[in-house]
């Protein structure tokens, strides 16, 4: 699990909690269950059966892989809409390509972000390159789909292309944790990602019996999921492994620990830690569209098959009839 890393993280800037910190509570610890998207990628459902209270601005997060494909077995999803969210889309191992019918896009690959602001809306498509394709390989990676309030629910989309080199690189006081900020802010360190609902977004890997206490900022919620290992979360030490999601309470901290010992083909902890501030505003989700109201709903679906949301670039064609999710 590459993403990006550093030999020796203490040559980075240190960030922990303050000694004055109110420690958030774990909530709850869900297991997400294991689907296919797209085309047949396999994918684990991280929020699955977590009430939305807990997860607002997030809407949803899947965890693509980890799988090893053959040759001729990578899979991507065909051209579909989005509207009124962005899509962040996280890659680990692997390749991605992205085109849009805006005419963003580009390849992602280890440790790079794509971060999509559907808005008004879009048509899109997630593959693999031929090449991948020819030759199988590792693919790891993330989609998280961060709602837009009402407001900004029908602004022009936006493309960002976040490379694995200018994410923010942080440690713990004991450089026992490596932390890549992609967006948001942590102990005064800012990540790359520019979003237009107030996030943070870090991918954390701990060594063995490591612990990390983050400041974490009281008008957001807290998210941690497990990509991978063993631990504990909360001052509580809570149990975590991987494919689980854990829900914190209020509070200005957050408190992860690795275990002593991993799998021998996980060596450390990896984990996802996610907070935004509440949209709190009706959320109306089918499909490939979330919006406030029923009623936007089914204009986003009446605007989509009317080609208003844009045309599939001549080179290409539609794979599948309707919307895909």
């Amino acid at each position: 699990m590459p993403a990006v890393t550093v030999e020796n993280p203490l040559t980075l800037p240190r960030v922990t909690a303050p000694a004055d910190a109110v420690a958030r509570p774990v909530l709850a610890v869900t297991t997400a269950p294991s689907g296919f998207e797209g085309e047949g990628f396999p994918v684990r459902r991280a929020f699955a059966g977590i009430n939305y209270r807990h997860l607002d601005p997030f809407i949803m997060m899947d965890q693509m892989g980890e799988v090893e494909y053959a040759p001729g077995e990578p899979k991507g999803t065909p051209w579909h809409p989005h509207r009124g969210f962005e899509t962040v889309t996280y890659i680990i191992d692997g390749i991605f390509d992205h085109q849009d019918s805006h005419g963003g896009g580009g390849t992602i690959t280890n440790g790079d972000t794509q971060w999509m602001t559907a808005g008004s809306g879009l048509l899109h498509i997630e593959a693999p390159p031929e090449h991948l394709v020819v030759s199988g390989g590792l693919f790891h990676g993330l989609q998280l789909w961060v709602n837009l309030p009402a407001k900004d629910k029908m602004m022009a989309p936006r493309y960002q292309d976040i490379r694995a080199g200018s994410v923010q690189l942080l440690t713990s006081p004991d450089g026992g944790a490596l932390l890549r900020v992609i967006a948001g802010e942590l102990g005064g360190h800012e990540g790359p990602g520019i979003t237009h609902t107030p996030i943070t977004m870090i991918h954390a890997t701990l060594a063995p019996g490591a612990e990390i206490t983050l400041p974490w900022r009281e008008d957001f919620n807290g998210l941690a999921y497990v990509l991978a290992g063993k631990g504990a979360v909360g001052t509580e030490r809570r149990p975590v492994h991987s494919g689980q999601t854990a829900v914190f309470g209020a509070g200005s901290s957050l408190t992860v620990r690795a275990d002593e010992k991993q799998d021998s083909h996980t060596p450390d902890l990896e984990i996802v830690l996610l907070g935004g501030r509440p949209i709190r505003e009706p959320m109306a989700h089918y499909g490939p569209f979330v919006m406030n109201t029923k009623d936007e709903l089914m204009q986003a679906f009446e605007d989509f098959q009317k080609g208003r949301l844009g045309t599939v670039p001549a080179v290409h064609g539609m794979t599948e009839e309707g919307p895909q999710g």
